[in-house]
């Protein structure tokens, strides 16, 4: 029988479980335990140093008596500190970015996915290097610089060689004003040569969702394919790790297995990589499972509520207090408007889900025939920039830690250091500006310069403030873009 340790190699060893199953009998049965629950708030709460917060964060057994807890008091506490947790390390800024489908060949035959062999009657389709081009245009026009491309796993049509096309085509697209300034990707686990071929290529995080953690269920669940490989899968971020990339992704996708196993098994994988490769994943998505083409999700037996999802997105964020949290257009503008007040840093916006789903089609259009999964918030990027900001958030379209290789463990380095409101919101206002004269509708313009002007005086440093401002004077008056700290 496997032995857990987060510092093997083996899938079966950091991600145990037996490890798994005594944290959630640990966690049941300290459930109401009040005087734990309060240690564990306690250790999870940021506490203020000399220059920024320092924050403990929680182990996977920790968080997931937090995760078992029933007591309202404690809970809305949680969400408290989970909001504190958020202001101190990533301040009111939320990260824009929208997903590019390249293809949807795909060889696997995953149950929850419309993409899967199987499917017949769905619409084949992969997008040539003028169509990514075309969609990449689309996208600028919009006001997008962060891509995530995505494309089913298909070692004839989607080979590596077709997403290095595809990733040097949308970085060769200077339309206007517009730039897409990273790309992230989130393609099939692969290997340790392609890994270092996406790194060369000059991509921003490798995203792989992990599905299930449970062995036995994700062997149900990816019965045919490249796929149903549990350990090349799980072990999969070790080597994209091994491969140069130091920013990843991890992810499951609620709904599959019972929540509370996923979760030990995703704080676990998070454990293992800050053990072995001494930096957790740079973000963590929490996508839940959605309708699509085939796919019901009343078909499968463990979804959970909206009030179960916040709670897990609260104890993820006192569990891992510096990485980002991603929740993307799956959910509705009510549910994403709880969850920023829980922890979530990055969200998409003016989403498609449909290879080609942009080029060709006005922001009240939406191709349905290829789509991964349907869309809840349907609003345009317009609509969510102007929301967020309603709500006390600044909208980013920074990617200046990625250009300036302030990555992996440098990234981490930076959030610890209390240097957001010197570095990152400068930056997030800048990148504000550029949406809000190059695209933004009068409403949202109106109400965006009344943020910026509002939020630059609350960078502390007068140099660095002063030339935020200088630049912001430059970006309404001329063509100058891409400023940076």
């Amino acid at each position: 029988m496997p032995v857990y340790d987060p510092k093997s190699l083996k899938a079966e060893e950091f991600i145990n479980d037996e490890e798994i199953r005594e944290t959630l009998a640990y966690a049941e049965a300290n459930k109401n335990n009040t005087a734990l629950i309060d240690q564990l708030l306690e250790k999870a709460r940021p506490k203020k140093k000399d220059k920024g917060y320092t924050c403990a964060g929680l182990t996977h057994r920790e968080a997931s008596v937090l995760l078992a807890c029933e007591i309202p008091e404690k809970i809305e506490e949680m969400y408290r500190i989970a909001e504190e947790i958020k202001l101190a390390f990533y301040g009111n800024r939320i990260v824009l970015f929208a997903p590019l489908y390249l293809s949807n060949y795909c060889v696997n035959g995953c149950l929850y996915c419309p993409y899967h062999l199987k499917n017949k009657h769905i619409p084949r389709k992969k997008l040539t290097q003028e169509e990514v081009r075309a969609e990449v245009i689309a996208l600028q026009d919009l006001g997008h610089k962060r891509l995530a491309i995505e494309a089913g796993e298909d070692p004839v049509n989607n080979p590596i060689e077709y997403i290095l096309d595809c990733i040097r085509t949308i970085y060769s697209v200077h339309h206007k004003n517009g730039d897409i300034r990273r790309v992230n990707v989130n393609i099939a686990a692969t290997t340790v040569e392609n890994y270092r071929k996406l790194k060369e290529a000059g991509i921003g995080t490798y995203i792989l969702f992990q599905e299930t953690y449970h062995k036995d269920s994700y062997l149900h669940l990816h019965p045919t394919g490249p796929k149903h490989d549990y350990a090349y899968h799980t072990e999969a971020m070790d080597r994209a790790m091994e491969g140069g990339i130091d920013d990843v992704g991890l992810g499951v996708l609620f709904g599959l297995e019972l929540y509370k196993y996923e979760f030990a098994g995703l704080l676990m994988h998070a454990e293992h990589l800050e053990a072995v490769h001494g930096v957790g994943p740079h973000t963590i998505s929490v996508p839940r499972l959605k309708r699509a083409d085939d796919i019901d999700p009343d078909d499968f037996d463990n979804g959970i509520s909206d009030e179960i999802f916040e709670k897990i997105i609260a104890c993820i964020r006192l569990a891992v207090p510096y990485t980002g949290m991603i929740i993307s257009t799956r959910e509705s503008e009510e549910v994403r408007s709880r969850a920023l007040r829980l922890g979530i840093s990055q969200v998409s916006g003016g989403s498609r889900t449909s290879v080609g789903g942009y080029a060709g089609y006005d922001e009240n259009e939406r191709p349905h025939d290829t789509e991964q999964f349907d869309v809840s918030d349907q609003r345009s990027l317009d609509e969510v920039v102007r929301w967020l900001m309603e709500n006390g958030h600044i909208p980013s379209f920074c990617t200046a830690c990625y250009r300036e290789g302030r990555t992996g463990d440098r990234f981490m380095s930076l959030c610890k250091s209390g240097q957001i409101l010197n570095c990152c919101h400068p930056n997030a206002l800048m990148t504000l500006s550029e949406y809000l004269e190059d695209y933004a509708s009068p409403q949202t313009k109106e109400v965006g310069y009344r943020l910026v002007e509002d939020e630059l005086k609350r960078i502390p440093n007068e140099k660095v403030r002063r030339i935020a401002e200088e630049n912001i004077d430059a970006i309404k008056s001329s063509n100058r873009r891409d400023f940076r700290f």
